[in-house]
């Protein structure tokens, strides 16, 4: 099935987040990843939605959604047409004796070290889900112990926003 990006703008309002997630879990269909953050608007959040749905019931989920009385808009994001990033923190085993090759695979990803102890080192990594996959390959050698990761954060490319659609009418 096909992969959708979804950026709904809503109201900040308690309860939306559940009534949204609950309209694909009605329809069977398995969000791979949410975030939710502020806009630039106050009182507006982005939600965005990755889901892997057929075209035609995504439609039909998009015009629920839009029915949603705190949902102000919603657009579809094409991954040619948007930036898209996920963010990761990788807790990696890192002895004296595989410090510098861990780092070296570190910098060779563009990715930093935000925490050092004398057993493990913290690194921090931003990119699309290819560079992250590539760099947890990379890391898996050495001993991951632990990993978060965020869900996938997209904006549209150019100068239009959607929230300035939405303000000016």
């Amino acid at each position: 099935m096909p992969n959708h990006v979804l950026s709904l703008l809503v109201e900040d309002k308690p309860g939306l987040l559940t009534r949204v997630a609950g309209l694909f879990a009605r329809r069977g269909f398995n969000i791979s990843s949410l975030a939710v953050g502020v806009t630039e608007v106050p009182g507006l959040s982005r939600i965005t939605v990755v889901v892997d749905v057929e075209e035609l019931p995504l439609e039909q989920v998009t015009k629920q959604l839009n029915k949603l009385i705190n949902v102000i808009k919603i657009v579809e994001l094409e991954s040619d047409a948007s930036v898209q990033r996920e963010h990761a923190l990788i807790k990696v085993r890192a002895d004296n004796t595989s410090r510098s090759n861990v780092i070296e695979v570190v910098n060779l990803f563009r990715a930093s070290v935000v925490d050092y102890a004398a057993d493990a080192l913290v690194i921090e990594a931003t990119g699309d889900q290819g560079k992250l996959d590539a760099l947890l390959r990379a890391l898996e050698p050495f001993g991951i112990k632990e990993l978060a990761q965020s869900g996938l954060l997209a904006i549209g490319r150019g100068g239009k926003s959607i929230t300035e659609r939405v303000l000016r009418g």
